[in-house]
């Protein structure tokens, strides 16, 4: 027995494939029904009133010869013989024949009716009996030879249809129904369908997605009503614009392709979203998810669509063999039968006439069976024709864009395609509103509102910081975009936005009137017209972090206000074909250009803006930098560097830049710098870093270039100082620590400017007195070397701030470091038991905090 739970789960089943049956599939499940109702009572009508009822074939009285019907002429012959016997010893032999079950050791009871002298004895009983209960023409068989007699003629005179066609009905039926819900069960598309219905039926009942539409209309009314007037005619089942829109495809975006810009329409303020319940966006953000995995999942393959296929021919080729050979039989059955059962020995008859009591209902039933066969065998065609008349293994989303503002809904394919047609044919409003979980407009937009409902304007507020350059600085990220309450932060100087894809910078912006700087990391933003024209006036310095070049938004290149550009990412001219960057010709106004990459050469398209740049910077990862020529038309850089570019040797083309203020080659291959007597024409020359190489010497001829303040060679393979580096009366700065340089020459002393010496890492051992002439010296680093004492004329260097000591072999310091007022604490970099050999009043000296005096000592 069923409990009510079971038979009521086995209910629920049907509603949930509903979307996936088309209205034939209903109907034939309908016929089948009927069918199988047929199949049951014709079965339950044959089980309980199915039989057959016959009787002997006997010769006419008057001429049993002309009469005997054909084939009956032994029992003719039979009955004439047994009606002119007299003798005792027949009666009993032939008794025995017709009698059946009798023994041959007990005769059976004369046949008296036969016998002539029966008829003659008693004829007053006959009448008698006559009137008393009339009857046709008696036979000589008994109750159960009858019912044998049936019996074999109901295997022998019936037709097999006659006997057999409920059950051939009742197989032919659960064959269909099992052919039309094959797909629903078999494990391989059973899984897909029921991951389908289910995700199909949350996307359709998911609040967001009547949110969404409805935000969608918001912001493209005028649109909207153009829609909605031109589709009055449609039926009301087809959503219109109202509830299937977008984000507005008039609002002037720059994408990643091309920078376009609608000037048709100004630009409209977008009313403020409303807040969707926390936990409904959730689902709507895992439903997202849902059906992009499901998407990837099922469009890989055909089964579905196949399996489909093959049951729907299956059932065709079934309607066309039923037909066929049921059209043959069903003039068999019939009410009549003649039965030659050929068991005359036990009966005395040979032929049998048989009635089939069930034969009239048993035609009717059949008649209605093939009638409702033809109407399904017309379906199964039509299906047929439906599978094959449009390419059901695509599905395009077409109206849907055309009736809405989602125009980036895309076509699906293979089984997910199939799945679609079979909804639209339940009804398509499921399969255009399952489209919004298919678009990244319908996806970004409800990161939108999650955003906007987690980012507020106090939340972000906590999130501002200083930098080094004491400017207020956001930096976001990770996020799924750019909350709209950063734009009510009219006071930040600094923005970055790192790692956010969908990017929009809407027209708010125009609100940050002190935001000066913006870092894209990883973060190709859209900007509204509006926008762009704000960052185009105001926006000095940006700062672009890319993997592709195709990352780079187009808008950049139109920023004519820009005064510093940074680009990090991979720019291999070979690969992009000028690097990929557009043209910088706009930049007008472009001073600083940083560019970290793998460039093989110098960009020409840096040439655009040669005549502007005041600082050039390209930063490469190793890639060897083959072509400098561009250089030469930079006439006006002030500032170059060339770090990690397995440069070799100072490139020529650098001579050429006159105005050269600054020159960096460090983490290079330089060996030798014998070219640097060409730096003597480079007369503002003022910085010359060429620290990270392999340079074993400096030539004498640093000599000529005579405007030098700062020289950095650390990192390097020097041995000695030539006494040309301290012919540089100008020098302020000198670098040369983690050399292998093992003496000072005494000639430091002639470096009256010199302000900060690093000799950090080298073997030095004795400090020449010569150095505490040096009475500007504001940094000393002295550490990791081999001093063995400190010379007590430290106490002349009344300006030094910094003393690194810390890796050498001291054993005490002098108290002359009390002499250095501006000396604290914080920047004498020693060991700690050093530290304690200072005497008491010289240690509370340094411990005290340095305000004023430090500051009038800088």
């Amino acid at each position: 027995m069923f409990t009510l739970a079971e038979v009521a789960s086995l209910n629920d089943i049907q509603p949930t494939y509903r979307i996936l049956k088309p209205w034939w599939d209903v109907f034939m499940d309908y016929l089948a029904v009927v069918m199988l109702m047929v199949a049951i009572f014709a079965g339950t009508m044959q089980l309980t009133k199915d039989q057959v009822v016959c009787l002997p074939v006997l010769p006419s009285p008057a001429n049993s010869k002309a009469h005997t019907p054909p084939g009956n002429a032994d029992v003719t012959t039979e009955v004439l013989k047994m009606e002119t016997t007299t003798h005792q010893d027949q009666i009993g032999q032939t008794t025995n024949d017709i009698s059946f079950g009798t023994s041959a050791v007990t005769p059976d009871i004369p046949l008296q009716a036969t016998h002539p002298h029966s008829e003659s004895t008693f004829p007053n009983q006959e009448t008698k009996k006559e009137k008393r209960d009339p009857t046709g023409r008696k036979t000589n068989l008994d109750f159960q030879q009858y019912v044998f007699i049936n019996q074999m003629c109901y295997h022998l005179a019936l037709p097999w249809y006659s006997k057999y066609f409920p059950y051939l009905a009742l197989i032919h039926t659960i064959i269909l129904m099992v052919s039309s819900n094959f797909w629903f069960k078999y494990p391989k598309t059973c899984s897909k369908v029921e991951h389908f219905v289910s995700i199909l039926g949350k996307c359709f009942e998911s609040p967001w997605t009547t949110k969404a539409l409805s935000e969608t209309a918001c912001e493209d009314s005028e649109e909207n009503k153009q829609r909605i007037t031109g589709a009055q005619t449609l039926p009301k089942h087809v959503s219109t614009s109202s509830d299937e829109g977008s984000p507005s495809a008039s609002t002037p975006m720059i994408n990643k392709t091309g920078f376009k810009f609608s000037a048709e329409k100004p630009v409209i303020e977008v009313p403020s979203m409303t807040i969707l319940d926390k936990k409904d966006g959730e689902q709507a953000k895992a439903l997202f998810e849902k059906v992009r995995k499901f998407r990837a999942h099922v469009e890989d393959s055909d089964l579905i669509y196949k399996l489909y296929v093959v049951q729907t021919l299956i059932k065709t080729a079934k309607f066309i063999f039923i037909l066929c050979y049921t059209a043959n039989f069903v003039n068999a059955i019939s009410f009549e039968h003649v039965c030659k059962p050929k068991v005359e020995h036990l009966t005395g008859y040979e032929v049998f006439e048989c009635t089939h009591n069930m034969a009239y209902m048993l035609k009717k039933l059949l008649i209605s069976y093939i009638s409702i066969i033809c109407v399904y065998g017309f379906i199964c065609l039509y299906t047929l024709f439906w599978l094959f008349r449009i390419p059901l293994k695509e599905y395009s989303f077409e109206k849907v864009r055309e009736e809405s503002s989602f125009s980036d809904i895309p076509d699906v394919k293979n089984d997910f395609a199939f799945l679609l047609h079979m909804v639209d044919q339940y009804d398509q409003l499921y399969s255009k509103r399952f489209g919004v979980f298919l678009s990244e407009v319908s996806e970004n937009k409800l990161r939108e509102i999650s955003l906007n409902h987690e980012w507020t304007f106090e939340k972000l507020r906590q999130h501002v910081s200083r930098n080094a350059q004491d400017k207020q600085e956001l930096h976001l990220f990770m996020l799924s975009g750019v909350p709209d309450a950063v734009f009510d932060l009219t006071d930040l100087d600094v923005l970055k936005l790192e790692l956010i894809p969908e990017a929009k910078i809407p027209a708010k912006i125009s609100q940050m009137t002190n935001l000066q700087e913006l870092h894209l990391c990883h973060c190709p933003a859209k900007v509204e017209q509006t926008a762009f024209s704000f960052l185009r006036d105001h926006l000095r310095c940006l700062h672009v972090k890319f993997t592709d070049v195709a990352e780079i938004p187009a808008w950049v290149y139109l920023l004519k206000n820009l005064r510093e550009l940074y680009l990090i990412g991979n720019l291999n001219s070979e690969n992009n074909k000028m690097i990929g960057l557009e043209s910088l010709r706009e930049l007008r106004h472009l001073k600083i250009l940083h560019v970290k990459s793998n460039l093989t050469k110098v960009p020409s398209n840096i040439t655009d803006v040669a005549p502007h740049l005041t600082k050039l910077v390209i930063h490469n990862d190793g890639t060897k930098l083959l072509v400098l020529n561009s250089l030469k038309k930079m006439m006006n850089v002030a500032e170059l560097e060339l770090q990690n570019c397995e440069l070799e040797r100072i490139p020529h083309a650098i001579f050429s830049l006159s105005n050269l203020q600054e020159l960096d080659l460090k983490s290079n291959n330089i060996r030798t710098i014998e070219e640097i007597i060409s730096f003597q024409h480079l007369k503002r020359l003022t910085c010359l870093k060429l620290w990270h190489n392999k340079i074993v010497t400096i030539p004498p001829s640093i000599t000529h270039v005579k405007n030098l303040e700062s020289l950095y060679f650390s990192n390097n393979k020097l041995e000695s100082l030539p006494v040309a580096v301290f012919s540089l009366q100008k020098l302020r700065c000198l670098d040369v620590s983690y050399n292998n340089i093992s003496t000072i020459p005494i000639e430091i002393g002639l470096l009256q400017n010199l302000q900060h010496l690093h000799l950090t890492g080298n073997k030095v051992d004795l400090l020449p007195k010569q150095l505490f002439k040096c009475v500007k010296l504001r940094t000393l680093n002295l550490g990791q070397n081999c001093i063995a004492s400190l010379p007590e004329k430290i106490g002349q260097l009344s300006q030094l701030t910094q003393l690194e000591l810390k890796g050498n072999c001291l054993d005490r310091l002098p108290a002359q470091l009390g002499q250095c007022r501006m000396l604290k604490k914080s920047g004498l970099v020693v060991e700690d038991q050093l530290f304690d050999t200072l005497p008491l009043e010289v240690r509370e000296a340094l411990n005290q905090d340095v305000n004023v005096p430090f500051a009038n000592g800088i």
